[in-house]
């Protein structure tokens, strides 16, 4: 049995999908997903490239550590050269980028694959790259560094970290509907 989305096609019954009128249910929802997150990336870097000054306060007050709760233990971790505070930030946006970009190829792959029932396998590889992307961007950079080198769950004013591990989770939870058995293949769901 297939399970496909049928935009209005149905057999004379009623019932059933008709041979080549639907489209698959899995590869739509990993192509709708991906866009989603890509959509979300690039509004992400847009935003930090036409207001720069909003989160580059944010990243400079993570790394300086300056309202955490200033243990003489963890101090030593902070960056308080806004030189080297800006280049980190200058890098966030840049992966920032990088990951819409490639997340955007991605969904583009999906929808091109749609049209001709192939391609999913390149779709997934592209999703996966830029999916990993902004697991490492949330996961390794906002939560464990930031999160947890720099202390940022110390600080009332400027924890990300919420925000961050929705980002983390929305990521992964596209990851696993990428990688679900028939994602690869429109026949069988």
């Amino acid at each position: 049995m297939t399970s496909r989305f049928r935009f209005g096609a149905r057999t004379a019954g009623g019932a059933g999908p008709v041979s080549g009128a639907g489209l698959p249910a899995l590869p739509v929802a990993a192509a709708l997903l991906t866009a989603t997150v890509a959509l979300y990336m690039a509004l992400v870097a847009f935003g930090n490239i036409t207001d720069f000054d909003t989160n580059r306060q944010f990243v400079r007050h993570v790394l300086a550590m300056d309202t955490t709760f200033k243990d003489p233990d963890l101090m030593w971790r902070a960056i308080t050269s806004s030189t080297l505070q800006d280049i980190a930030y200058v890098l966030i946006i840049v992966w920032e980028t990088l990951t819409a970009l490639v997340l955007i190829a991605a969904a583009a792959v999906w929808f091109g694959g749609l049209r001709r029932r192939a391609g999913f396998a390149r779709a997934r590889r592209l999703s996966t790259i830029g999916l990993l992307m902004v697991l490492l961007l949330f996961g390794a950079g906002f939560i464990a560094v930031g999160g947890e080198w720099f202390s940022m769950w110390q600080s009332k004013s400027w924890n990300g970290l919420d925000a961050a591990a929705r980002n983390f989770m929305v990521a992964g939870i596209v990851l696993v509907v990428v990688h679900l058995p028939g994602t690869n293949s429109p026949a069988i769901l």
